[in-house]
């Protein structure tokens, strides 16, 4: 490959699907010396794991749990002070397939436009279900909404990239920053795609470049609880980030409308948990709303 890039992956207590993922990764033909694996203090064994199977990758461990923004911006400082001309996010319990670099390669070669660029993913356990296509911002409503259509046999423009499998340019971050901190997961991906677009550059989906996802492996329990099969964190994470998002980009205008549409969402969450007797969940939303609208907001560029 002529560019240089680094592969970027986060363990944390994940060390069942990170060897599939770094094996698949191997087995189509990428070099073991371009990965950088950050942990986020497992404790599930994958650390001396990670050292005795994968020896050449980079092992960055972090002290504490920095959740997918701190523990992949340890990787892609390390992969910009290496030299590496791109910087590629892939979440651990995804799999590859050959080629799949290349063409996302080729297609950034193709315009210094282009800051980012994500494969097809499709869902690990049903191959041909597509989990993500690229997204749409409806700027109006401040509403992230995932594609699960090719729009095209050829590489697309999109408005958002997951970071489940982000391609990004190095110098581009020059320019708009790391992943916001504060986002600790969900939604950094769209923040950190708008905050390229509003630098003029770029997005887009590689459908000839395919992937595949266990989605929601760090998120889902896998026995149903009183609370269900998903950890109240993420509903906090995801009402208290959506919020940091009204208060970035729904201002003016904008905010009479986006504000109104999220906050009844909310209110329906809240109802629904509460009648489920998920009294945590509802907890979870409302801690969201607060500490979304109290904590100073991070990086904007």
């Amino acid at each position: 490959m002529q560019y240089s890039v680094a592969i970027v992956i986060l363990n944390w207590n994940g060390w069942d699907y990170t060897q599939l993922c770094i094996k698949s990764l191997l087995e189509a033909g990428y070099s073991e010396d371009d990965l950088i694996i950050v942990d986020n203090a497992s404790t599930d064994g994958s650390i001396p794991n990670i050292k005795k199977q994968f020896p050449k990758a980079h092992l960055i461990l972090n002290k504490e749990n920095e959740g997918f923004t701190g523990g992949n911006n340890r990787g892609i400082q390390y992969a910009i002070k290496k030299g590496y001309a791109f910087v590629l996010l892939l979440n651990n319990d995804t799999q590859v397939l050959p080629g799949f670099l290349e063409r996302l390669i080729e297609e950034m070669k193709a315009s210094e436009k282009l800051a980012a660029i994500q494969p097809l993913i499709y869902y690990l356990g049903a191959k041909d279900e597509i989990w993500n296509a690229g997204g749409d911002y409806h700027a109006w409503l401040g509403y992230s909404q995932t594609n699960y259509k090719i729009e095209s046999d050829q590489p697309y423009l999109t408005d958002w990239i997951s970071g489940c499998a982000i391609l990004v340019r190095s110098t581009v971050l020059e320019t708009i920053g790391l992943l916001d901190h504060n986002y600790f997961a969900y939604f950094e991906d769209v923040d950190w795609s708008l905050r390229m677009r509003s630098q003029g550059f770029e997005l887009k989906v590689h459908p000839q470049s395919i992937i595949y996802h266990e989605a929601g492996a760090a998120s889902k329990s896998e026995t149903k609880g009183v609370e269900g099969f998903l950890d109240p964190k993420v509903h906090f994470l995801n009402v208290r980030n959506q919020v940091f998002q009204l208060r970035k980009y729904c201002v003016g205008p904008k905010q009479w409308l986006a504000w109104p549409f999220h906050f009844a969402k909310f209110a329906l969450f809240i109802i629904y948990f509460t009648l489920k007797g998920r009294h945590t969940k509802s907890k979870a939303v409302i801690k969201g709303i607060k500490e979304g609208l109290k904590t100073p907001l991070g990086i904007n560029k």
